[in-house]
């Protein structure tokens, strides 16, 4: 009975705050579409590119930043983000300001949705493992290195990149998910490609000596495949996110510069049908593969007997932004026009992210 009148008493203080700005102003109810500005916000180009003089493509080329170079926003001006790049030499640091076209660029996540529960277990702990079984070398592993203090929200947080027009859908799904007393939980969205190969050979090499778990997953109509992308996968591309829900218990209202966020402090796991990043049949969505390029082809789709309320529920918040559901893992989602984009671009995730550039957004 607690809990849910703690929902309640959260629907209705949530709703004033996005409509007052109460303790800042409230970036969304000023027409943005994310909960704070890019400005400030760390960016990274995700494939080798311009730094423009001016936002034109024919305008003067300042430099060639590199795939996975970070910059701090300074603003946005249709398609082109103005950023400051910082570079290290033998004198010291210095800075260029230039345009960089934002379509093949990645945001923080925290630094514009700072109300998602990040959770990237891949950066501190992974919790992949396959039939239950731990995945040597990955289960409890650091994957890769994605946390740092946050100067924009004066605390240790996640790194957690995305293609900007992927960022903008995940906003959309979290201002549904808190209409309702919920968050989602965000594990990840970016994997450097790397830690995706990793994944692969370890998650093979386990099949290799455990009949059990390459049976599970090779049994028809599934394969490896539908558990790690042995190519690249949309998570390089920044096209991809793996989350979860849960129910709020509690939050506050915190401000950065002069705009103000929720920040959930306390949530409830909604059951699930298996644990986080279990890669097996176990895990799947539908009952039978769906095609992943398709769109709409999972309207269709039966749901495996073991889909729960709260992985329907989860469903809904993303496919309602524009998600695409994957058949074989209750967590993950593509972004079908995010991986068209990406593969226009070029991105394959070659690179790491372990630096951030955040500031305190501007007026």
């Amino acid at each position: 009975m607690g809990n849910i009148f703690a929902i309640v008493i959260y629907m209705f203080v949530c709703c004033a705050v996005y409509q007052s700005g109460i303790n800042g102003i409230n970036y969304a109810e000023q027409g943005g579409r994310l909960e704070l500005p890019v400005s400030g916000a760390t960016g990274w180009a995700a494939v080798n590119m311009p730094l423009r003089a001016e936002p034109a493509n024919d305008a003067e080329t300042l430099l060639q930043l590199r795939a996975g170079q970070g910059f701090t926003i300074i603003s946005e001006y249709g398609d082109w983000w103005n950023v400051n790049v910082a570079f290290d030499n033998d004198c010291g640091v210095y800075n260029v300001s230039g345009w960089v076209l934002h379509n093949s660029c990645f945001i923080n996540l925290p630094d514009v949705i700072p109300s998602l529960v990040f959770a990237n277990t891949n950066a501190c702990a992974s919790v992949k493992r396959s039939g239950g079984y731990k995945i040597p070398n990955v289960t409890g592993f650091v994957l890769y290195n994605a946390r740092a203090f946050n100067e924009r929200l004066g605390r240790y947080e996640f790194i957690v990149p995305a293609l900007y027009s992927t960022a903008l859908r995940i906003f959309e799904a979290q201002q549904s998910a808190l209409a309702d007393g919920n968050t989602i939980i965000m594990y990840e969205a970016f994997r450097p490609r790397a830690a995706q190969q990793s994944v692969v050979r370890n998650l093979q090499n386990l099949m290799d000596s455990n009949r059990t778990v390459r049976n599970a997953i090779n049994t028809p109509p599934w394969s490896i495949g539908w558990f790690i992308s042995t190519g690249i996968s949309n998570h390089q591309r920044g096209a991809a996110v793996d989350v979860s829900l849960g129910r709020v218990i509690s939050y506050e209202i915190r401000t950065s510069g002069a705009y103000s966020y929720v920040h959930i402090t306390a949530f409830e796991h909604f059951e699930m049908p298996t644990p986080m990043h279990e890669l097996s049949p176990l895990a799947a969505t539908f009952a039978r593969p769906v095609a992943s390029s398709s769109s709409d082809a999972w309207r269709a789709a039966v749901l495996a007997s073991t889909m729960t309320e709260g992985a329907v529920l989860l469903q809904r918040y993303l496919t309602g932004a524009g998600f695409t559901p994957l058949a074989s893992e209750w967590w993950h989602f593509n972004d079908l026009a995010g991986v068209r984009i990406a593969n226009i671009a070029g991105i394959t995730g070659d690179f790491f992210t372990e630096t951030i550039y955040s500031k305190i957004p501007n007026l």
